[in-house]
């Protein structure tokens, strides 16, 4: 299945690329005629968290300054970068969209999104601090109990799926288990 952001030219030599299956490999990539390298392109992997204030089970939203879904609500998360573990980067992220002081929990959701080629990794945190400073990527962060959530503006269906996740388990009583599912 081909993305948006297919290679277009070698990132070595500079020279258009060919789309072919190479010797023994099962998969399309793009080869260069030129230097013979091939170029791979795998997904690209969210990190965030879902925190919560301890004392009253409250969840932080951020409500986006950026596009896409720019003015929605989401948790805190983004982009992992290179020389970062996934709870580095989720911590990071977490800091730079709401300010928030956190302690890191485990691993909560994975979820595949296969069509835009990425994978989303929420931690469970726990709010240190219900005093938040926003970035420059968010309009606000807020504490929301689930009653309150704005889930008809919600930015993405990770996010929502993860929050359902969420208030489903902690009404069961039973703990927060990791959940895997893929989002069509």
């Amino acid at each position: 299945m081909p993305f948006p952001s297919r290679f277009k030219h070698c990132p070595n030599c500079g020279h258009a690329v060919d789309y072919r299956i190479p010797a023994d490999d099962n998969r399309e990539r793009a080869v260069c005629p030129a230097c013979a390298s091939i170029h791979y392109q795998n997904p690209l992997n969210v990190v965030g968290t879902l925190p919560v204030w301890e004392a009253d089970g409250r969840v932080l939203l951020c409500r986006r300054a950026i596009e896409p879904r720019h003015g929605l609500w989401t948790l805190p998360a983004g982009f992992m970068e290179l020389g970062e573990t996934c709870a580095e980067g989720a911590w990071r992220e977490t800091r730079e969209e709401a300010g928030a002081d956190i302690e890191m929990g485990p691993l909560y959701t994975l979820l595949n999104v296969v069509r835009v080629g990425q994978i989303h990794l929420f931690y469970l945190a726990h709010l240190r601090s219900p005093d938040f400073n926003p970035g420059p990527e968010s309009l606000e962060a807020r504490l929301f109990h689930e009653d309150e959530i704005p889930w008809d503006d919600i930015a993405f269906k990770t996010t929502r799926e993860t929050l359902r996740f969420f208030f489903d388990d902690r009404r069961a009583g039973q703990g927060y288990p990791l959940h895997s599912i893929d989002i069509p």
